[in-house]
């Protein structure tokens, strides 16, 4: 009796030119009927995409996020307002449906200003949290005009290849931050024999970053050689943010108010300008004086700013978010069965010397860690299992520790 030879039954071919035939209740499928029908389907879901579920992408609406950003970011409501319209449009763009029009929305980049320390990163990060996108948080110090010592502008796509885990399709919609984008300034509007390499250069080099184009990256990093393999990443639909503190802007904005105001049609209105909040104040043409050329401004159209911290704020900051400072303290004693509870009047305290000594949000943390070292290294080998912080137990320890360094240093 001859052997039966098994066939695909979708295509007919035999088993032995197959690379794999799966068997089914009373059928075949071979590898190639498997890729073809896979393209078949990747093509149909392709136009019929919910917009609401694009991976594993979870987008929300505006006021969503905005509640979302306010569980973590304590302050800042024009900023969230902004980051959260700008997110929104971004992704949707992402989902849009292919359509015949021919209308292609195209993709805005954001520039955040403000002091440090008011939650410029925060804000990018609780956003890459929500999304669940891969996120790069780059400094921009570390970059050089191609050919110089120093990381070139690809490594910023580098670092978020690692973040997705080398997946491009999910990198490629990913987002990235770029820190202290101020200190890529340009030194001088001279022109000099010299180049400013890790200046204008860097600002010129990331121009098709932004703005969108299939990028060689080398994929561990470092400088690019002939002999090195490369993965295309195209930046179309990464979203850039970057932040900078861009010390010494309030000048420039102060000269430009103040420049309106002369003569005899002076408006009333500039009596009400609020001198402790400049940066309120902030237009690109202010951006462009500080030193960043006009390309990349064109190229960030979304210009939003960190209002300075003030003591109502900070005392939020330490209490109230998700991830409060105190509820951090806390969770660390309780790790070694410790109560640990911190009186109002110690936690003004802290704040007052936050502000006196211009230590922002970061500050806190350095005023609590010097209030409670003494306490985290007494307490897990004793008995006590109670710690309550007052104002005077918050004075002397400070005292002790940390703000003889601080006006030494001041």
């Amino acid at each position: 009796m001859a052997k039966e030879v098994l066939e695909c039954s979708f295509c007919g071919r035999k088993k032995p030119e197959t690379n794999l035939l799966i068997a089914g209740i009373d059928s075949h499928i071979c590898d190639k009927c498997i890729e073809q029908a896979h393209g078949i389907v990747l093509e149909e879901l392709k136009g019929t995409m919910d917009p609401e579920a694009f991976g594993d992408l979870v987008l929300r609406k505006p006021k969503e996020i905005n509640a979302f950003l306010n569980e973590y970011v304590i302050g800042q409501e024009q900023t969230k307002k902004v980051l959260s319209v700008a997110v929104y449009n971004h992704y949707k763009r992402l989902m849009q449906q292919v359509t015949t029009d021919d209308v292609e929305i195209e993709k805005s980049n954001i520039l955040v200003v403000g002091q440090t320390g008011t939650g410029k990163t925060l804000v990018a990060k609780t956003i890459a949290k929500m999304l669940n996108v891969p996120l790069a948080i780059v400094d921009a110090t570390i970059l050089t005009e191609a050919g110089y010592v120093g990381e070139d502008v690809e490594s910023i796509l580098t670092r978020l290849l690692q973040a997705a885990d080398y997946d491009v399709a999910k990198a490629e919609r990913g987002i990235v931050f770029i820190d202290e984008i101020d200190k890529i300034a340009r030194k001088s509007d001279n022109p000099s024999i010299t180049r400013d390499v890790s200046g204008e250069g860097v600002q010129q080099a990331l121009l098709k970053l932004l703005e969108g184009s299939v990028v060689n990256v080398p994929p561990k990093g470092g400088r690019k050689h002939p002999d090195q393999k490369f993965v295309e990443v195209n930046t179309q639909n990464i979203l850039f943010i970057a932040g900078g503190a861009f010390d010494g802007i309030e000048r420039i904005i102060s000269k430009r108010l103040n420049r309106q105001a002369m003569g005899f049609s002076a408006s009333k209105d500039l009596d009400k300008v609020d001198e402790t909040n400049l940066l309120q104040y902030i237009i690109p043409r202010d951006v462009k004086e500080f030193g960043l050329i006009p390309e990349i401004i064109g190229r960030m159209p979304v210009l939003s700013h960190m209002d300075p911290l003030d003591a109502k704020t900070l005392r939020a900051i330490l209490t109230e978010p998700k991830n409060a400072l105190i509820k951090q303290y806390q969770k660390l004693f309780e790790m070694d069965d410790v109560t640990f509870t911190i009186e109002d009047e110690a936690l003004d305290f802290i704040v007052e010397k936050a502000l006196e000594y211009k230590l922002g949000a970061r500050g806190l943390r350095s005023l609590c860690e010097a209030i409670l070292t003494d306490a985290m290294f007494e307490l897990p080998s004793s008995e006590e299992k109670d710690l309550n912080v007052t104002r005077e137990f918050a004075e002397q320890t400070l005292n002790k520790n940390l703000l003889q360094k601080l006006q030494v240093a001041s």
